[in-house]
């Protein structure tokens, strides 16, 4: 009996001819990173033009560096949490609550190292973070909802704890000041910081294989139930490293202002869920990158600074930042939809 001939398979995607560097070119040419970097370059080369100590001062290059800092992990974090189609509005209270406990910590132990305030201030942050995580895991309630109650929780806790005091860079040690305007080769240091983790938290969503699972979660969460992934644990986990970096900026906040009140970190939120929006993460989950969410981050926080310098007055300040949103939530579901149509018309021909 002649055994049965193999039917060979049909692929509705054939693969690439062309080489790993080819490809890799036509990825970032193709980027909405690209875009977004191209943007940002603009606005800068703009702002020069009309007053070059804005890039070419000591203190205009500095502060171009060091003002996105605590923007660029706020954005990393909500990164993860957004691609795992959540929201996370606590940040800006845990940033605040971070910030005034390291200050009251150094006011009650003056002698305390400032890296272990650092620790601290993470470990605070992640804490915050997984109880965010576990009330949007296990109480199946929008993470819009939770975290807009945490917020408030947070900010009444740091408001009952601060009250109308303010600490201020007398009261703590010169060693963690000296980190806000520490510069290596005129870097400022909390940038490289800032930017180390940025590119750490996009090269672990990209590689990990935990990373990876948070877009399929993000992508389709009932789905990724079925196969068998454990939804619950990466959006708790989310959250945790969202939390963390909260309370990393928090600390970077009072390193780098030197004066902390209880309205620290107020409606920074709303710009850390902005500069990962327009820096290519999707707001409906499952796609984008924390690069990409850096560089947006960048690009809102020099807007900011640099349109003032050209002449524009501060309603169109706002109301560009507002188009930029648009039109990325827009870009997003028009390629959505296109590749979508790719895959349909694919399958059809098959």
């Amino acid at each position: 009996m002649n055994a049965p001939t193999a039917q060979p398979t049909t692929l509705l995607v054939e693969p690439s001819s062309l080489s790993h560097r080819d490809r890799l070119i036509r990825t970032v040419l193709r980027s909405r990173e690209l875009s977004v970097a191209i943007v940002l370059l603009l606005v800068i080369v703009a702002a020069a033009i009309k007053s070059p100590d804005f890039v070419f001062s000591s203190t205009g290059w500095r502060d171009l560096l060091l003002t996105p800092s605590i923007m660029l992990l706020l954005a990393a974090g909500q990164t993860v949490v957004i691609i795992t189609r959540n929201v996370d509005l606590s940040v800006g209270s845990i940033l605040g609550l971070s910030a005034w406990l390291t200050g009251d910590l150094f006011l009650s132990y003056p002698g305390m190292p400032p890296l272990l305030a650092f620790l601290i201030g993470i470990a605070a942050g992640a804490g915050l973070g997984l109880i965010n995580g576990v009330l949007v895991g296990y109480g199946k309630v929008p993470a819009l909802v939770i975290t807009l109650g945490t917020q408030y929780i947070f900010r009444g806790i740091v408001l009952t704890w601060a009250g109308s005091q303010l600490i201020s860079a007398s009261q703590m040690p010169k060693a963690f000041l000296d980190l806000g305007t520490a510069q290596i080769l005129t870097i400022p240091v909390l940038f490289i910081v800032a930017m180390v983790i940025v590119v750490a938290v996009g090269y672990y969503l990209q590689t990990a294989k935990s990373g990876r699972e948070l877009y399929a979660v993000g992508s389709d969460p009932e789905a990724a139930v079925l196969y068998g992934l454990a939804v619950r644990r990466r959006v708790i986990g989310a959250f945790v490293l969202s939390g963390a970096l909260a309370g990393l900026a928090g600390v970077i906040f009072a390193a780098r202002y030197g004066t902390v009140s209880s309205s620290a970190g107020t409606g920074i939120e709303f710009q850390a869920v902005a500069a990962a929006v327009v820096g290519g993460v999707a707001i409906f989950g499952g796609s984008g990158t924390a690069w990409g969410a850096g560089i947006g981050a960048v690009l809102l926080v020099t807007i900011n600074s640099a349109l003032p310098l050209i002449g524009i007055s501060e309603f169109w300040q706002q109301a560009l930042v507002g188009a930029l949103i648009i039109a990325a939530i827009v870009l997003d579901r028009v390629l959505a939809a296109r590749q979508a149509r790719k895959l349909i018309e694919a399958r059809d021909e098959a």
